[in-house]
């Protein structure tokens, strides 16, 4: 009984030492020392400055080694901790997604243009609300956005090339001079949307709404329209050559079309019937 007593005793002072590792590393080094020095001994007192050159030759190795490893370590801490921070980011916004509130419309934002600062410009954005904020040259080429809702939202020269927006709101938006092109933007809402100057080509922009928008020498070269909705549009200067699915019907309700260049097929038809919108 005395004998297991003792042994709990000692297991728990051993335990209470590896748990401060100071304290355990300060242990180590003098139990190491005594014994590398206990065992040189004999060398050192046969020849010491034979023996002290090869010491000093090891040390310089020991830099050598300590800065490399300091370098690797320091490396290793520096991108962990950008990672974490990276996924810290991410996380945040999963934490927002589906909340419909200024402040989490504000702290997604937030987390978008810290991830774009370290280069993450592919992100998830799915069914975030994005209303009402500033999200003006932001890179987001490649990210998903589908079903978001960024309306009444400043999006000026944003990069939304290869982005997909499948169902997103953006009503009353600004995308003025934006970078559409390519991007999956099949039943997005653009009603009363600015998309002057804005690059869409070889957008994918099927019953998409662009009824009110404002849409003055925007590229929609090769973008695929059909049944999208140019409801009281303005088209000036536009460039719609090489749309696909693009029909005479969908051009008769835009308010202008003033200078807007098409295929000669859908151009004749405009000059036959709606002369008025082209000004000629």
């Amino acid at each position: 009984m005395l004998l297991k007593t003792q042994t709990k005793k000692i297991k728990e002072y051993v335990n209470s030492i590896i748990e401060k590792p100071i304290l355990t590393s300060a242990i180590v080094l003098v139990v190491l020392s005594i014994i590398v020095l206990g065992l040189s001994m004999p060398y050192y007192l046969a020849d010491f400055n034979a023996f002290f050159g090869q010491v000093l030759a090891e040390a310089h190795g020991m830099i050598f080694d300590i800065a490399v490893i300091g370098m690797l370590i320091f490396w290793l801490n520096k991108n962990g901790e950008v990672r974490q921070r990276i996924r810290t980011y991410k996380d945040e916004i999963d934490d927002f997604r589906l909340w419909e509130s200024e402040e989490a419309a504000f702290r997604t934002v937030g987390n978008i243009k810290r991830l774009n600062r370290h280069g993450i410009h592919e992100i998830n954005l799915v069914n975030c609300h994005l209303a009402r904020t500033n999200l003006n040259y932001v890179n987001l080429a490649g990210s998903n956005l589908n079903s978001a809702d960024i309306s009444n939202a400043f999006l000026i020269e944003t990069n939304l090339e290869n982005t997909r927006l499948n169902q997103t709101n953006l009503e009353n938006s600004n995308l003025n001079q934006a970078m559409l092109k390519g991007a999956y933007a099949s039943g997005a809402n653009f009603k009363d949307a600015y998309l002057i100057k804005a690059q869409l080509e070889n957008a994918f922009l099927i019953k998409s709404n662009f009824k009110n928008a404002f849409l003055m020498e925007a590229n929609l070269t090769n973008c695929y329209l059909t049944g999208a909705n140019f409801e009281n549009a303005s088209l000036y200067k536009a460039d719609l050559r090489g749309a696909k699915g693009l029909t005479f019907e969908q051009l008769t309700k835009a308010k202008t079309l003033y200078l807007a260049q098409f295929d000669d097929e859908i151009l004749n038809q405009i000059k036959t019937n709606i002369p008025e919108l082209v000004g000629k």
